[in-house]
Order: structure tokens, then C-alpha cells, then sequence
């Protein structure tokens, strides 16, 4: 049979890939597996249910849930019947959870556990449109998921041949979900995505996925982010399965208990996995110690010139064989592949990984986008750059060095927004990114800022802050950084340490500290940050450097504000939160505050 709707995939599996865990769930110390028939089952029950309880064609459901099998029995549930998914981020702040449940017009809001439902009870009591609320985990007084599973079984006989003739009329071309993007500014818009913006773009990337049928996959990055949901199409089409991490604190448990052969991530969960291995190889002794750090000198020269030689190539086995195959255990054994994306990739994560025998596909695109524009993959890799495009999708650099496309995966529009929509896509059809990249000799797509992002010095100099982000984000000091400096003589930062790494370094050097507000004004601790900004401002230009920066006393978090679910810097709040210290900086003010270090111009 042909996919051409994204519902389409539960019939394509039961016919050529069924299997008893097509789609698995930790709970309660214990892998629950739902095989191919169950999850069919499940989702023509949901369809039922969602039918008999009055929901038509074109009504709204928003979700907000973890990775779980139910996420899956309602997506496919409700768009075989024409209902629009609208599946949320459960760490979105009161006034975006109030905007999206009213501008998404959702009848329905479905939640999986107490902790979400107590968090949007209040504001679904105070939202006109929604009707009814559910959760998936049991609460006494509350209606359960399980209601319209049941109430499709209960009639199941009376309206099949109702939901086959729906079925049957829903259209590639249909709205089938809306999602609203994190952003780093201003309220979330609505992104109308259809069957076919999702399907074109399985099929696109399917033969540059090398995994499938009978692998398995573990999901762990939340199903309302648009790459993990397209990664979740794009493995069931391929047989794959599914297997969804508990939480992100127990990946590399779960990594071990099931062996998966890939998954998909973001970059900064592939920096703090490459920084704890780094820690550990720095605790080891002796000669251990020495083998450790030439393996990982030797993956850093991975897709080098010197990499091509006989000799580079015999120490890569060695180094595989006695350091890499370590690294490979640790996460399972089998992953034969990582797809990256949502941010840049640092290079050198790219290559020691690669080297090390665990191959990273890292890929560009956006919400707008269904979302995969390019990818690196097996033959066709490029490390620093985000890899070939899609076969079916048109590239193009403006004048300006923005990144236009075209394609079947490009969205339908914003929601209610005719004017953002007609901001992004352009009279001829070419969807602005907002990125700024380039495309070489060789056809691979390389990003080099965010448009709106780049700031220009007083000087006259540009700076493109992301990659001055990600260079001093390659200390094991340094979480997460802010490089600022419109208007200004020179380029600054807001720097947020990796707090693990600061109190392990300051018990070795036996510094005592009340708490981190004590612990950042420490002289030693200054100097030691001082150390590694005029280390990395080495490798930069001059205008790119670092002149002057700030500590703070906390680490950045979706939960505190700081970042976007999707982890990107959140840069308008957080110049309105540490303005003060901003403008200490730049001699704007005298109060520096206790997170402000100075250094010299």
C-alpha cells in the first residue's frame, strides 16, 4: 500500500513490518510493549471514541504529554478522523499555555500525569472553547483516556462505517496539526503542517536513515518537537522499534537495558555526554590516562587531510579497539547511528564521535519545514556542515546570505496569521529561514548565524554570536553563554558555568564557599574563567573576542526561563534579566553586582 497520509503508516507496518514491540513504555520498573495489532487497535478505538463523544472533522486537541505508546494511539486516532492534533511543550509558561488553548480553538485537551494536569487545570476552567479535559494516568474525579478507548469499543459496530468513509475522504493536503513554536520571543505562533508536509518528508529522508526493519530505536526528546515527531514517522515507516526513555535523566540506563541501534537528540545532550567522558578519562592515571587522550587527539583529526593516511587510519583501529570500544558499550553497543539537530553541532563532537565508531547525521531545518531541509548520512558526510538537501526540496542563498527554500514539505501557513505567513513565504514561494548559510563546491549546506541575530560593533565589525557560543562552549566550564554587543566597541558575554564541573575543580583547589553567589566572586574562581576566555578568545578574531564578561549564580533552564524548550538561548529575556549587569559592563552603570567579573579591554 502507499503512505500518503501519516495515519496510513499503522496499516503499512501491520502489512509488512508487524512485530510485538512496535511501540514500548518503561513504567513502574517494567518495559510495557504494545505489538503492531495493539497499536492499531488502539488507534481505530481512539478514532471511535473521539466520534461517539461529537468531535468533527476539523475540531482541535491539544496535548501536552511525555513520550509514551498513547501519544501515538491518539495522533494517528484523531487525524484518521480529521481532527487536528496540537500537541504542546508541558514546560510552556502560563500566558503561552492561555494563548495556545485559545487561539488553537481545541475543544479537547488531553494531559498524561497530575503533575501536567494541576499545572493547566485552572487556565482550561478559564478557556471558553475547551469542552472537556482528560488524562491518561488515572486521578479519581477526573475523566481518563481510557473513557474514549472504551467508548469506542462500546461502538464500535455503530459508527465503523463512518469512520471508514472519514478516513477514506481525509486528504494528503489536510491540516493535520498545528504546532506552535517555542520561539526566543513574544508569543508562540501556530505552524499548520499537513499529511503531506510530514509524509514527503519520511519518504525524502528514509533511504538516509541506515536503520530499519527489525532494529530499534530509543525516543527520548519530546513528540510535540517537530524532529522527534517526524524521527517518530520516519522509524515506524521503516520497521523500527520504538522504545521511550523514562526521562532524560535515565537515557543512559535505558541505553544499556535495550541496545537501540539509534536515536535523536540535540547537541547540547551530545556536549554533556562528550564533557562526562572527558571527566572520566581526566581521573584516570598512568598509562590509561595517556591511551585515553591519544585516542581522543586522534578523533579530533577525524575528516582531516591527515585522517586519509595509511598510518592515521591503523592508529584509528587501535584506538577503537582499546579506548573507542568503551565508549560504544556505554551506550548499548549497537547504535549505528545519532541524528543531531535544532542547533548547531560543534565539529569536534562530530568527529571524535565518528571516529569512535558512533556515527552522528546531523541535519538542518525548521518547525515550517516538517522540518528536515538537509542531512548529513553514511557516504555523504561533511563534518561543519549540515549536509546534501533533500532530494525533493529547492535551496537558494538571497543576496543577504538567507537560506530560502521550496518543497512539499514547506508548511501550510501560521495559524490565523496571514501576515507572519506571508512574511516567511515570499509572492514567488520561497519560505524565508531566517538563517544566514552558504552551499560549497560540493553541494553541503553550511549554517553560519541566525539573521536577526547577527549584531554589528560600533566599530563596523559584524559578529555572529552562535559560533563564538559554541567555541567557548567546548570548555568544560562553560554550560551555556551569551555573546552581546550591538552598538557597542566591543563583543561581551553572559556566561553561566556548568556548575558540576566548578565544584569538583574548586574541592581539588580547596576552595570553601557559602553557595554559588559566594563561589563566583571567589578571586581563584575568576581567574580561572579568565584563563579560559583568553584561551578561547586565541582562536578568534579580534572583534570576535570576548573583552569583558559575567558569571552567574545558577544554571540556565527551560524551567527557570532562560531557554527555549528546543534549549536555544532565550536572548531577549535574558537581556532583560541581566541588564543591570549589561550594562556594568559597558560602563553604563557603577553597580556591577555579584555576577559580574570585569576583564581587561
Amino acid at each position: 500500500m502507499e503512505v500518503k497520509r501519516t495515519f496510513d503508516i499503522v496499516d503499512y507496518i501491520l502489512e509488512n513490518y508487524s512485530r510485538d514491540d512496535a511501540l514500548c513504555v518503561k513504567r513502574n520498573g517494567k518495559w510495557e510493549k504494545f505489538s503492531t495489532e495493539e497499536y492499531k487497535k488502539n488507534v481505530d478505538l481512539f478514532s471511535l471514541g473521539a466520534l461517539s463523544m461529537g468531535l468533527k472533522q476539523g475540531d482541535k486537541i491539544v496535548t501536552i504529554s511525555n513520550n509514551r505508546p498513547e501519544w501515538n494511539f491518539m495522533d494517528m486516532g484523531m487525524t484518521q478522523v480529521g481532527v487536528i492534533h496540537v500537541p504542546i511543550y508541558p514546560n510552556n509558561s502560563a500566558r503561552e499555555f492561555r494563548h495556545i488553548f485559545k487561539h488553537s480553538d481545541a475543544k479537547w485537551l488531553i494531559v498524561s500525569s497530575k503533575e501536567f494536569y494541576d499545572k493547566i487545570k485552572k487556565i482550561a476552567d478559564e478557556t471558553e472553547n475547551i469542552e472537556k479535559v482528560f488524562i491518561i494516568d488515572e486521578i479519581e474525579g477526573v475523566p481518563n483516556f481510557k473513557e474514549i478507548i472504551e467508548a469506542g469499543e462500546k461502538n464500535k459496530i455503530k459508527l465503523s462505517e463512518k469512520l471508514k468513509e472519514i478516513r477514506d475522504n481525509v486528504k494528503p493536503g489536510d491540516l493535520m496539526s498545528i504546532i506552535y513554536t517555542s520561539g526566543t520571543t513574544g508569543l508562540p505562533k501556530g505552524v499548520m503542517l499537513s499529511h503531506n508536509n510530514f509524509i514527503s518528508n519520511v519518504k525524502a529522508t528514509e533511504k538516509r536513515l541506515p536503520i530499519g526493519y527489525p532494529m530499534k530505536s530509543l525516543s527520548f526528546l519530546p513528540l510535540c518537537h517537530v524532529l522527534e515527531r517526524m524521527v517518530n514517522y520516519l522509524s515506524q515507516y521503516k520497521g523500527l522499534g520504538i522504545y521511550y526513555a523514562e526521562s532524560i535523566d535515565t537515557i543512559g540506563e535505558n541505553l544499556l537495558e535495550i541496545k537501540p541501534d539509534g536515536f535523536t537528540t540535540v547537541p547540547r545532550v551530545l556536549e554533556k555526554v562528550y564533557d562526562k567522558i572527558m571527566m572520566k578519562g581526566k581521573e584516570l592515571k598512568g598509562i590509561k590516562r595517556k591511551l585515553f587522550f591519544w585516542a581522543v587527539d586522534l578523533g579530533l583529526k577525524y575528516g582531516t587531510e591527515e585522517a586519509e593516511s595509511w598510518w592515521y587510519k591503523q592508529q584509528l583501529k587501535l584506538a577503537n579497539k582499546l579506548v573507542f570500544s568503551k565508549w560504544r558499550e556505554a551506550l548499548g553497543g549497537n547504535i549505528k547511528v545519532i541524528i543531531s539537530g535544532g542547533a548547531a553541532l560543534q565539529p569536534r563532537i562530530a568527529r571524535v564521535f565518528t571516529a569512535a565508531g558512533i556515527p552522528i547525521m546531523e541535519g538542518y531545518g525548521m518547525t515550517e519545514t516538517s522540518p528536515v531541509i538537509s542531512v548529513n548520512y553514511p557516504g555523504k558526510t561533511k563534518i561543519g556542515t549540515v549536509g546534501p538537501v533533500l532530494d525533493n526540496i529547492e535551496v537558494k542563498i538571497a543576496k543577504d546570505g538567507e537560506i530560502l527554500m521550496k518543497g512539499p514539505s514547506q508548511m501550510l501557513g501560521y495559524y490565523k496569521d496571514p501576515d507572519k505567513t506571508s512574511d516567511t513565504i515570499d509572492k514567488d514561494g520561497w519560505l524565508h529561514t531566517g538563517d544566514i548559510g552558504e552551499i560549497d563546491e560540493d553541494g553541503y549546506l553550511k549554517i553560519t548565524d541566525r539573521k536577526k541575530e547577527i549584531f554589528k560593533l560600533s566599530t563596523g565589525k559584524y559578529v555572529a554570536p552562535q559560533p563564538v557560543e559554541n567555541k567557548f562552549k567546548e570548555s568544560p566550564f562553560i554550560d551555556q553563554i551569551m555573546v552581546v554587543g550591538e552598538g557597542e566597541k566591543f563583543a561581551a558575554a553572559i556566561i553561566s558555568p556548568d556548575f558540576e564541573v566548578l565544584h569538583k575543580w574548586a574541592a581539588k583547589n580547596g576552595i570553601t564557599y557559602r553557595d554559588n553567589v559566594d563561589l563566583i566572586q571567589n578571586p581563584k574562581v575568576i581567574a580561572r574563567f579568565q584563563k579560559e576566555v583568553d584561551r578561547i578568545n586565541k582562536m578568534l578574531s579580534r572583534h570576535q573576542q570576548i573583552k569583558k564578561f559575567a558569571l552567574t549564580c545558577k544554571p540556565w533552564t527551560t524551567e527557570t526561563g532562560e531557554l527555549s524548550p528546543t534549549l536555544k538561548l532565550r536572548r531577549r529575556h535574558l537581556k532583560k534579566v541581566y541588564k543591570k549587569k549589561l550594562d556594568y559592563l559597558y560602563g553604563y552603570s557603577d553597580d556591577p553586582g555579584h555576577l559580574v567579573v570585569k576583564n581587561e579591554e
